[in-house]
């Protein structure tokens, strides 16, 4: 029986013996495949044993793993400290990360904005750039404060029955606990942050550059207080600013309501989609324009259920033509009516409790929730002849962006900020001078409605997790406060303040009470850019001059005005400079159907099992392929398998080439041609991929890299060098391969990391001073455009060959020949390429047509392969024929537009070129059918 065995098989256990000792940490069935793979790889590993190569081939694993593979090198580079950057004599490049939520997780929105930031990081790293990532989190007061309240409540403790301090001990806890999460998954991703620098904007000091902020604008007269109607959250309880409201449409009722007129049978019908508002309406506001309700002038209506007496006013703000065109005037819960209110001077009544249930107000509904008064208040109305009836009506509601909840407008005494001074240089930096560039360009209009359009932002929250509003009050009057930084600077201000105007008192710090209120957490991340850097605190530190301005922000859309406009605002306030010089904007991720992805919908796939399935550069592979700047995402799991599918491409190109035995042969004249047409094609390719770099085009950047590598070099340079059955590679283009394997590897690099790192440390024995992750970035070469255009050109022939192979089932291994007939200008050194990947012993020049061959066009030119064996004429005839009819077509299509004078004069001469171009190589086609037909007939 052993006898009958191949004696390779020999050679096959012992070896497996040996790496079964030597390489005990990969399993034993691994080691095993690894060796039967490699003995039987394409192009022939067979007697891989007598070569360096073919052993370190079983070296590598059968398939790419990227469990194996990704935290190993995450490690490597963490351990060398390649990420981390200090001010130096280099250019600098940095990014600051759209801090995530404390509270965050990893979802898809964050794996495309932050595989964007770090394809831009590792591109600038290997540029030679002083590259420096920020990373951090924001404290997020409203979901943070809502997630500590929750554990509370399960703890059986309410927030209010223990004091700030003690929930403020809690929320610490909770963050030190849960936390930071998404930072962790980040590295699963392969983001290069420089980790030593993580900031959380509750951090001591960058908490002390928002109180120092707050102070300085406050004593420039740009915070003030000030009772006004804000968006209220009543499932947070506390103020929103007017871009943190979403607004929906949503289906509800039109309730038409009579009021009666006093001292008369006589009633009004008003029409509302809020009746529980009834109970706090102070006034009926009719148009003085409307002769309906002339006779009204002067009179009073009495509110049903409350029958509260309220006078009838005129004003042209209502709107005749809806509802009846009465409105109902409710100051205390619509911004509208408080104007209106305040300009008639009507009373306010406020109905509603913090958390949206009526107060004393509501009569007997008081305690009960506004949607539940609602229908019991409508069934009352209607109980007691109020009611005229109902519509259905679609209106557009205000929602809590953070907590969903439905907005109740409120009037309350808040801290504001004045915007419209502050929004002028950050109008022109992006408008006007161009010192910050949006990407793409069609957001600056949106960004120019919002800064044009810009009201005080509402900066007071009242929560307790956050920045405490530096305001301490020290007596009972409106004016007695003063804002400082600490409580003995208050001391020493409100001091200074009563000995200036005479009064003697002498204050201590107990008689200071700090404003309850927090700082919206929008207030501390518009700083992000320079308190990172310190430069709040200590505006002259090295690292805020070094690194600041910053060079590129990536967000989203969404957060153009809540965050984009505003850290623009803060660096010409506080720097008088950019915070950065290009805003890269993403699409948002939707799923298929074009929704957004939600948790509710159920439509968002877990990030983390993403990259456990597919790996992280197939997952990032697969987002940025369809990832163009500014527009939507249309997710599908299928993006990530292509971008798996690519890795593996890259693997076994990189195991074909290191399974090859080299020896000290000449080089083959195709191999020649083919290193030098892969070495024009990659300049080529890089000169477009620094320009799509140039414009912030990332996914056009990877799609040109990705058909230079799957096309370029894996289906054509690999298959022109390949060495024959059995036979070894010679050295000199075996070298030239691995080095054209590298620079592909460098510009993968910054959007595959794991996978080239490996292919790379596998390639040749690297120091860590050598490692991809720092290597230096390709540069740019001339490329030479006449051998590209004549593989081009061959490319076209060998395809020819091959649709001829496949059309008559003609083996790949059977030997044919060609004939070229009216060759132009193309080069004959490409007839080594087209011999080898054709399998053409011979090409030829001939002068007419070949009797019994079949042939192929190609522009001008027509080859033949003569089979050696009889065609079917008709068959033949009657594919010409059908061809030179579509081409006849074809021509006069393009003809009649080229006839038409409209085109030609209005077209760009570029495209008429082109026409002509068709024209021309139409009408060529046509003669070289026409002769092959005369040639059969």
């Amino acid at each position: 029986m052993f006898s009958q065995l191949h004696p390779k098989f020999f050679c096959y256990v012992i070896t497996l013996l040996i790496f079964v000792s030597y390489f005990s940490d990969w399993s034993f069935f691994n080691r095993i495949a690894a060796i039967i793979n490699a003995a039987t790889l394409k192009n022939d590993q067979s007697d891989f044993l007598l070569d360096k190569n073919r052993t370190e081939i079983m070296q590598i694993a059968p398939k790419y793993e990227p469990s194996r593979v990704e935290d190993k090198w995450y490690e490597y580079w963490m351990e060398h400290d390649f990420f981390s950057s200090k001010p130096d004599d280099r250019e600098p490049y940095t990014i600051v990360i759209p801090p995530p939520n404390v509270t965050g997780v990893l979802h898809m929105g964050h794996m495309l904005n932050n595989t964007l930031q770090d394809v831009l990081i590792r591109r600038a790293r290997l540029q030679g750039k002083n590259a420096c990532w920020v990373p951090g989190m924001d404290h997020a007061s409203i979901a943070t404060e809502a997630k500590v309240v929750a554990k509370l409540k399960e703890e059986g403790i309410s927030k209010a029955d223990i004091s700030r301090d003690e929930f403020l001990k809690h929320a610490w806890e909770w963050t030190d606990k849960y936390g930071g999460v998404i930072l962790e998954q980040l590295k699963k991703l392969g983001c290069s942050c420089d980790w030593k620098r993580t900031k959380f904007t509750m951090d001591d000091d960058m908490s002390a550059s928002v109180i120092k902020v707050f102070v300085d604008l406050y004593e420039k007269g740009l915070i003030y207080r000030g009772h006004r109607m804000v968006n209220w959250d009543p499932e947070a309880k506390t103020t929103l600013s007017d871009e943190e409201v979403i607004y929906e449409e949503r289906e509800g009722l039109l309730y038409y309501v009579a009021y009666k007129i006093e001292g008369s049978d006589e009633k009004v019908i008003i029409a509302t989609t809020r009746p529980e508002t009834i109970l706090g309406d102070t006034a009926i506001c009719i148009n003085p324009n409307d002769e309906r309700y002339h006779h009204l002038k002067g009179k009073r209506a009495i509110v049903p259920i409350c029958n509260r007496v309220i006078p009838i006013i005129e004003d042209e703000y209502v709107d005749v033509e809806f509802g009846t065109g009465c409105l109902k005037v409710t100051p205390a819960h619509d911004e509208n009516d408080k104007n209106l209110g305040d300009k008639h001077g009507l009373e306010i009544i406020d109905i509603f409790n913090e958390d949206a249930s009526l107060n004393a107000f509501g009569l007997h509904y008081e305690g009960k929730d506004r949607f539940v008064v609602r229908k019991e208040i409508a069934k009352e109305l209607e109980e007691k002849g109020h009611l005229v009836k109902t519509e259905q009506y679609t209106n557009k509601v205000g929602l809590s962006e953070r907590t969903k909840a439905v907005i109740e407008p409120r009037l309350s005494e808040q801290w504001f900020l004045k915007m419209e001074d502050l929004a002028k240089p950050a109008i022109d930096a992006v408008l006007k001078t161009g010192e910050v560039k949006f990407y793409p360009k069609k957001f600056e209009n949106i960004y120019r409605h919002w800064m044009e359009n810009i009201r005080d932002w509402n900066i007071s929250r009242q929560l307790w997790w956050g920045q405490q509003i530096p305001a301490y009050y020290y007596g009972d009057g409106k004016d007695d406060f003063v804002v400082a930084e600490t409580k003995q600077e208050a001391l020493d201000k409100a001091q200074e303040a009563l000995n200036s105007r005479g009064t003697e008192r002498s204050l201590t710090l107990d008689d200071f009470r700090q404003d309850p209120d927090v700082l919206d957490t929008w207030f501390s991340s518009w700083l992000w850019p320079i308190s990172v850097f310190g430069g709040i605190l200590d505006p002259e530190n090295e690292e805020v001059n070094y690194y600041y301005p910053t060079n590129d922000l990536v967000t989203g859309p969404d957060i153009l005005f809540f965050w984009v406009a505003r850290m623009i605002m803060a660096g010409y306030e506080f720097r008088d400079e950019r915070p950065f010089d290009n805003v890269y904007l993403t699409g948002l991720v939707r799923d298929k159907q074009r929704r957004k992805m939600s948790k509710s919908l159920g439509n968002s796939p877990d990030a983390l099992k993403l990259i456990e399935d597919y790996g992280a550069d197939g997952v990032r592979v697969g987002l940025l392929l369809s990832s163009a700047a500014g527009n939507d995402l249309l997710f599908d799991e299928a993006l990530c398998q292509q971008g798996k599918n690519f890795a593996n491409k890259i693997w076994n190109a990189f195991r074909l080439v290191k399974g090859w035995e080299v020896a000290a042969i000449d080089q083959p004249e195709a191999a020649k041609i083919g290193i030098d047409w892969y070495t024009a094609r990659f300049n080529q390719v890089l000169a477009e991929i620094e320009d799509h770099f140039g414009k912030y085009r990332i996914s056009d950047a990877l799609m040109a890299i990705y058909k230079l590598v799957w096309d370029d070099f894996c289906s054509w340079l690999l298959e022109i060098v390949k060495p024959a059955y059995q036979q070894p590679i010679d050295k000199k283009t075996y070298e030239a391969v691995i080095q054209l394997f590298e620079k592909n590897l460098k510009l993968l690099h910054p959007f595959m990391p794991f996978l080239t790192e490996e292919v790379w440390q596998h390639i040749s024995e690297r120091t860590p001073e050598n490692a991809l992750c720092i290597a230096d970035w390709p540069k740019v070469a001339e490329a030479d455009k006449n051998i590209i255009k004549a593989f081009d050109f061959a490319a076209e022939v060998i395809a020819g060959v091959r649709t001829i192979r496949k059309e008559k089932n003609i083996p790949q291994k059977e030997v044919l020949e060609l004939m070229e007939l009216n060759v132009e200008g193309v080069s004959s050194k490409m007839d080594a390429i087209i011999k080898k990947l054709g399998n053409i012993s011979e090409i030829a020049t001939v002068t007419e047509p070949v009797d019994g061959a079949l042939s192929f066009r190609i522009k001008s030119n027509e080859y033949f392969v003569p089979l050696g064996v009889a065609i079917d004429v008709e068959a033949e005839i009657k594919k010409l024929t059908e061809e030179l009819d579509y081409i006849r077509g074809f021509l006069q299509s393009v003809q009649k537009k080229l006839s038409n004078e409209r085109f030609v004069n209005n077209a760009p001469p570029q495209v008429v070129e082109l026409e002509r171009k068709k024209a021309a190589d139409a009408e060529a086609k046509i003669e070289t059918l026409e002769k092959s037909l005369a040639s059969l007939e």
